[in-house]
């Protein structure tokens, strides 16, 4: 079973065997499952029980999966988060009442420690992941929540929590009335310390709070795994934790921001630059549907850079149509991806993938950086900050020092973008708009995809 989970982390790592990662990371948790309930001796009436809850549970999962698209992925891996995140709360209660009522000389410091981590964990998880969801879903403002003190906050609600697990670590084993207030305060305070720390992250910086999300989820299945001495969690929660850790990381390098200023919630609540931003002016050039065919068909080296733009207009199937055509017609077409682009890492290259986009030739942003002053046509689709190019000239910008795709140092750049008002989820205009080699071909992405499609036909 663990083989099998790791064997799924492996194969997930590249777009080419995803597809048996998936299967490799199932057959692992299938087997894990069955294995534990071979294990048991339970009456009858509990195995009913126990396939009433599996057989709804997998229901559900079904039916939300078959309305879940591409641009939903992120709400729904929030949505996800949170119910790991409350089953090792729960876990963890059911756990301690349990021994404290039958076994309490079983309730030694590493049962008591993996059951306060557990709930300590899932209450941060279950909150944050619920808030996530709501800025991701659109129920709720992305503006992040600014407090007054709001470190304060955080400071006195970790402090309090950790009290409450020395409660639970000290008096726990021996007076079970205090065992139970110690898990009441963790839960309560972690709960508010995950609902607050996510509510001050603003809406743009969700793809970092999901990795953050994804890796608590894990330890939070860890910590169940040594309370409930069932090495396939822990096996399973280390892989997911360490992963979402080593995750959070690279977007943290991706966009230039501390690891810190993240877990504590106080990501994305002010610029990084200094200063004011720079003031620039100029006069956009736009473009048509007939002039952008000319220069697709005239180039022999054309990257696409999709955004969540794309994904929003559902327009990947004709980019994927518009990309085979160019090709068999010689063009050198290639997508460029940056590790934050849409909503969740990986976001843009699932969206590829589905339209049947060859993986061989969609890259990262530092595969394809030292390439573009070759390149004679780029093709910006829904993105702007990470195109921006006032990322690496002005040090006032919010997205400063942030590494970005360099579109600008192509022969011709054309921008597909709903409008000239829009701007990127950091709130920064693009000069690169703005540019002479630039030109901007408004409207709906979707639409405007169709009809270059239709016209390269």
């Amino acid at each position: 079973s663990a083989l099998g989970c790791i064997g799924g982390i492996a194969g997930l790592a590249s777009q080419s065997t995803a597809r048996m990662g998936l299967v490799s990371g199932m057959s692992g948790v299938s087997i894990g499952i069955a294995a534990t309930i071979g294990s048991l001796s339970w009456p009858a009436s509990t195995y009913v029980q126990l396939a009433a809850a599996l057989g709804g549970g997998g229901f559900a999962g079904y039916e939300i999966a078959k309305r879940v698209d591409p641009t939903s992925l992120p709400q729904t891996v929030a949505a996800f988060h949170s119910l790991v995140g409350l089953a090792a709360v729960f876990s963890a209660a059911a756990d301690y009442l349990e021994h404290a009522a039958h076994s309490p000389e079983m309730l030694d410091g590493v049962r008591l420690t993996s059951i306060a981590l557990a709930s300590v964990i899932g209450g941060v998880t279950t909150t944050g992941s619920v808030i996530a969801f709501g800025k991701l879903n659109g129920n709720l403002s992305s503006a992040p929540l600014q407090l007054e003190q709001r470190d304060q906050i955080n400071m006195a609600a970790g402090a309090g929590t950790v009290a409450m697990m020395g409660l639970l670590m000290t008096m726990g084993h021996s007076h079970p009335a205090a065992g139970m207030v110690a898990l009441a305060g963790m839960g309560v305070l972690s709960g508010g310390l995950g609902l607050h720390m996510t509510a001050s992250i603003g809406g743009a910086d969700m793809p970092v709070v999901i990795t953050v999300l994804n890796s608590y989820s894990g330890w939070a299945l860890c910590a169940e795994g040594f309370m409930l001495d069932k090495p396939i969690l822990t096996t399973v929660g280390a892989l997911i934790g360490s992963s979402g850790a080593i995750l959070t990381h690279i977007m943290c390098v991706a966009m230039n921001r501390d690891i810190v200023s993240v877990l504590l919630g106080g990501y994305g609540t002010s610029a990084t630059g200094g200063g004011e931003a720079m003031v620039f002016e100029g006069e956009a050039t736009f473009t048509d549907v007939e002039a952008t065919v000319e220069n697709l068909k005239a180039a022999k080296e054309v990257i696409v850079v999709p955004g969540y733009g794309l994904a929003v207009a559902n327009g990947q199937y004709a980019m994927a149509e518009i990309a085979k055509e160019l090709r068999a017609q010689g063009v050198n077409l290639r997508f460029a991806i940056h590790p934050v682009a849409g909503r969740m890492p990986g976001q843009l290259n699932v969206l590829l993938a589905e339209a049947g986009v060859p993986y061989d030739i969609v890259l990262e942003m530092e595969e394809i950086n030292d390439e573009l002053p070759e390149t004679d046509v780029v093709l910006v689709i829904g993105a702007s900050d990470t195109v921006n190019s006032d990322a690496e000239d002005d040090p006032g910008s919010a997205i400063a020092g942030m590494p970005v795709i360099r579109v600008w140092e192509a022969g011709n750049v054309c921008v597909l973008k709903r409008s000239m008002g829009s701007v990127g989820y950091a709130g920064c205009d693009n000069p690169v708009f703005y540019n002479e080699n630039t030109d901007m071909l408004l409207g709906d992405a979707k639409a405007s995809c169709d009809a270059l499609n239709a016209a390269l036909a």
